[in-house]
């Protein structure tokens, strides 16, 4: 009850002090089945639901945005509480090459990182960066950075961050990518002698080109380069466990269809916010893709992915249905 009187409260003192009310709607319908019982990289289940999400701000100078809002996941089985709100609330800066957010905010087509470094599910469970984000956009490329603070110490709650940083530096039509992420798991307020620091990091190297002169269609481009990945438990291990692997990209895309094959071959990582699937020291993934609707309110895609290991072959299906609309 005190947390709806709060959001209530901002909301009137945004409508009442706004120049110009702005809003944002969003329903996110998500069906994503995997079956994944036979290899132990990842779980086998059913995520089928819908997120709704609004917010309401307004913009100052052109440049300066402030929002808030409510997101809410509703899995369908569940009952309403199962899930509780998210609260959205931040401010947003932007100009010709600059764009700067600090509060909880949206992550969806925000953080464009690779499945190893952030898996898919944070969309579903996480969907707001809670901290703050800034990138930079030259003629040439563009470098952003995050900090998302997920666990506030408490006695129960152990303290831990996530921060990372990707960028791009284009040349005709070859490109250079760099990716990296530090995850950090501290202790409780209350000290347990079994539980212990953990210290996380992965980064990648990537050279690319973009294919769209020798293949006539919407998209496409190839990409290759290492994977890296250190990880310590401390006063457990004396040294980090140091993984390397080859890692690549091929994409191609038309009007409606779309096709995308993943790779890493060497070691197997541990990433703790990665896809599970990269703990395999052979790892491909391949996704068919099918746009059935894309408008400018209304995005649909379906696709089929295989993922195959040195375990099994495995396969999964997602389903997402974006309907946005405000001004």
């Amino acid at each position: 009850m005190r947390f709806t009187i709060l959001i209530a409260a901002m909301l009137l003192t945004i409508i009442s002090s706004a120049q110009k009310l702005e809003y944002n709607i969003q329903f996110h319908g998500i069906g994503d089945n995997r079956e994944f019982s036979k290899s132990g990289y990842g779980d086998s289940k059913t995520i089928l639901g819908e997120r709704t999400s609004f917010e309401l701000g307004t913009t100052v100078d052109e440049n300066h945005q402030l929002r808030i809002g409510l997101s809410h996941l509703f899995e369908f089985g569940s009952n309403m509480d199962f899930h509780q709100p998210k609260l959205t609330a931040y401010y947003h800066f932007s100009d010709k090459n600059t764009e700067f957010y600090f509060g909880a905010f949206p992550r969806m087509n925000l953080l464009n990182f690779p499945l190893a470094f952030l898996t898919d599910t944070l969309q579903y469970y996480r969907p707001n960066v809670e901290g703050m984000y800034g990138k930079y956009t030259w003629d040439w490329g563009q470098q952003t950075g995050f900090v998302d603070w997920t666990g506030r110490q408490t006695a129960n709650v152990r303290e831990a961050f996530l921060a990372g940083s990707n960028g791009r530096i284009n040349f005709n039509s070859f490109f250079f990518e760099n990716y990296m992420v530090i995850y950090h798991l501290a202790s409780r307020a209350i000290l347990n002698p079994d539980i212990h620091v953990e210290d996380n990091a992965a980064f990648s190297f990537l050279l690319g080109a973009d294919l769209k002169k020798l293949i006539p269609i919407k998209q496409a481009y190839i990409k290759v380069g290492t994977l890296g990945s250190l990880y310590k438990e401390r006063k457990v291990m004396e040294d980090y466990i140091k993984a390397w692997s080859f890692t690549g990209e091929l994409y191609a895309e038309s009007k409606k269809f779309a096709l995308k094959s993943t790779w890493s071959i060497g070691d197997g990582h541990r990433i703790t916010m990665g896809d599970r699937f990269y703990d395999a020291n052979t790892y491909v993934r391949t996704d068919l893709i099918w746009k059935f609707i894309d408008s400018d309110h209304v995005q649909g895609k379906f696709n089929i992915s295989i993922h195959i290991t040195e375990k099994e072959v495995e396969q999964s299906q997602q389903l997402s249905l974006i309907y946005r609309f405000g001004n």
